[in-house]
């Protein structure tokens, strides 16, 4: 996909109500990044793109059998770091295509996470006081070994809010299965991260 395409991509998501958080999430980028593709042509022509990876997996996310696939070598992953799962926390919206096949390879319960991101706008003053909201819909994890599943780790600030909404739930995150890792992230306050994929820049 080319900048252009993905520019019309952010504009369009935009047109349709999306907030920029959640444009982020679609196009797997930052927010910095998605800001700057929905107003790419009003800025200075001088202004720079941020340094950013654009992630395009709709070859997998569009194919179940492919999803599955994915999703077992992912818990190839998790049975390296944890003896016992009792819930998968998948984080919406990408990430869970990923966490049903993985809840149901361990036959636990599913729960999700609806991220402050999705609620983010550039100059939300009240941004900082939203906080990721776990849905009544699902698997309450309090009290239970969980394992956070999502696609991309962009800044790794969705994954430690997770981590840090389910410790004050009175959950037990003890790993998160991620496809693909922008930020080379290993570790957030003590609860190990296992990426398929980790891409670096050279600059």
């Amino acid at each position: 996909m080319s900048l252009e395409e993905l520019v019309d991509k952010a504009r369009k998501l935009k047109e349709k109500g999306l907030k920029t958080g959640s444009i982020a999430d679609e196009l797997n980028v930052s927010k910095k990044t998605a800001k700057w593709l929905i107003n790419r042509g009003a800025m200075d022509e001088k202004t720079t793109a941020p340094k950013d990876f654009f992630i395009e997996w709709d070859e997998i996310g569009k194919s179940s059998k492919r999803l599955r696939s994915i999703s077992n070598a992912m818990c190839d992953q998790i049975d390296e770091v944890v003896d016992e799962v009792e819930v998968i926390v998948g984080i919406a919206v990408s990430g869970l295509p990923l966490a049903y096949p993985i809840a149901e390879h361990y036959n636990a319960e599913i729960a999700v996470i609806l991220p402050r991101k999705q609620r983010w706008e550039p100059g939300d003053k009240d941004s900082k006081k939203k906080k990721g909201v776990l849905s009544p819909n699902f698997a309450d994890p309090s009290g239970k070994k969980c394992i956070i599943v999502d696609d991309i780790i962009t800044t790794g600030t969705t994954m430690r809010e997770t981590i840090t909404s389910l410790e004050t739930a009175g959950a037990d995150p003890t790993a998160a299965a991620i496809l693909l890792d922008k930020k080379g992230i290993r570790n957030i306050n003590g609860v190990p991260i296992r990426s398929l994929l980790r891409v670096g820049r050279v600059d």
